[in-house]
């Protein structure tokens, strides 16, 4: 599993972050969410849920 996320889309709300710490992290200095583990395969439920939950849909999960 590869979870990315798109900056142009991303508008730093956070809301990834409160879903799944361990996974996104956002940056106060670019005011954005970035990924801390791009292979989070131990995080998967979490990180369906935030991307399920991005209101700009910005984050993709791939297989």
């Amino acid at each position: 599993m590869k979870i990315t996320i798109d900056l142009d889309k991303c508008i730093g709300c956070g809301a990834c972050e409160e879903i799944c710490p361990a996974v996104f992290h956002l940056d106060e200095e670019i005011g954005k969410s970035t990924v801390i583990d791009e292979e989070a395969c131990d995080y998967a439920d979490c990180c369906e849920a935030a991307g399920e939950n991005c209101p700009e849909q910005a984050i993709s999960i791939e297989d």
